[in-house]
């Protein structure tokens, strides 16, 4: 196969890959769980067997120093007996690649014959190089760099389906993908806890959200989303206990704001949508803005997200970018750790409290 094709395709559809005349695959772009799948695809094509693997799959870590000369007789070495076919992989190849460009370009340029593959994993690979274009038209080039417009809720719910055997709902991906910030080496080991814990008889069902609640990431991850929710529904004693108890396990002070910046910022996106005039692309009601500023579009989720913003008005949760650059700046100054942290977090808490109707003044008669 010549040319280039893009991980997230070829993980869905192995069947695409060939790999019978390229001397050389390369693999850019640096995400490691597509990284990572797509090695052990290429591994289980041209070596099945794992009696040969110990001789046929060689890896050398490009980090450290490498002679180029042992990559290339790796791979150029043929067995007589075994039907494998040789790879010598650099991982982290980047230095080596620029160590080695001028040989890496003949191997590029060259049919495979009867050697074996070079297996380079980069993190860049700009594709007007002369090594860029030979691989490109005469290997394999794989791409696993994320595109921007990429549907990866879509994604998610075919991997599901293909690589671990459950079906989600749309909104069941969509928060996998929120509650793990869009790392697919997490949301792959969610998805493999779920699909161990659902009997076979209900996995020809949609899972819908709430099935993935105990899932989706560590304990203490877990603690930390119900801290937030907590927090922006004005619960503050609440939000306050969940942050000591969080702190005290050792979770950092910074993991824990940037946790609660990406759900509140959503809020606060959603309230300045509300405030548009009429006309300019205001939404048609809380729950379309919530949707447009990128909450889950699954009942519970929306419902707590609308309870959130109700609490907080529209003059509080337009102010909720200004209070969290003001925590960042604080966690990266002056409260980087200790109690001040401590007390920058639990200021901006305060800040979002439900107001206490005991300490309002009373109307007079």
């Amino acid at each position: 196969m010549a040319g280039g094709t893009h991980a997230l395709d070829l993980l869905l559809d192995p069947a695409k890959l060939r790999l019978d005349t390229p001397s050389i695959v390369v693999i850019s772009g640096g995400e490691p769980f597509l990284a990572r799948r797509c090695l052990v695809l290429l591994r289980d094509r041209l070596v099945p067997e794992e009696a040969d693997r110990a001789w046929a799959w060689r890896e050398f870590a490009g980090e450290e120093p490498l002679d180029p000369r042992d990559v290339f007789d790796e791979a150029a070495t043929v067995s007589l007996f075994a039907s494998a076919t040789r790879a010598a992989v650099v991982r982290q190849a980047d230095a080596f690649v620029t160590a080695a460009r001028e040989s890496l370009e003949r191997i590029a340029s060259a049919s495979r014959g009867s050697r074996g593959l070079v297996i380079l994993e980069v993190k860049s690979f700009p594709a007007a190089t002369r090594l860029a274009k030979a691989a490109a038209a005469h290997g394999l080039v794989i791409e696993t760099a994320i595109p921007a417009r990429q549907d990866m809720a879509g994604w998610v719910r075919k991997w599901a389906e293909a690589g671990h055997g459950v079906k989600l709902a749309a909104a069941t991906a969509e928060q996998l993908l929120e509650r793990l910030g869009g790392h697919l080496g997490q949301v792959d080991q969610a998805l493999a806890r779920l699909a161990a814990a659902t009997p076979a008889a209900a996995r020809g069902t949609p899972l819908q959200p709430e099935a993935i609640e105990e899932f989706v990431g560590t304990p203490g991850e877990r603690s930390a989303w119900g801290m937030i929710d907590a927090a922006a529904s004005g619960d503050a004693p609440a939000a306050l206990a969940e942050l000591a108890a969080l702190l005290e396990t050792g979770e950092s002070p910074i993991a824990i704001a940037a946790q609660a910046s990406a759900v509140l910022r959503k809020l606060s996106t959603a309230a300045r949508l509300l405030a548009l005039p009429a006309g300019a692309g205001r939404p048609a009601g809380v729950e379309p803005a919530l949707r447009d500023a990128g909450v889950a579009a699954w009942p519970k989720a929306l419902a707590q997200a609308r309870e959130s913003l109700n609490q907080l008005g529209a003059a509080r949760a337009r102010r909720l970018p200004v209070w969290l650059r003001d925590l960042d700046l604080a966690l990266k100054g002056e409260a980087s750790r200790g109690l001040r942290a401590r007390l920058a977090v639990e200021r901006l808490f305060c800040k979002m409290a439900r107001p206490d109707d005991r300490l309002r003044p009373k109307a007079r008669r």
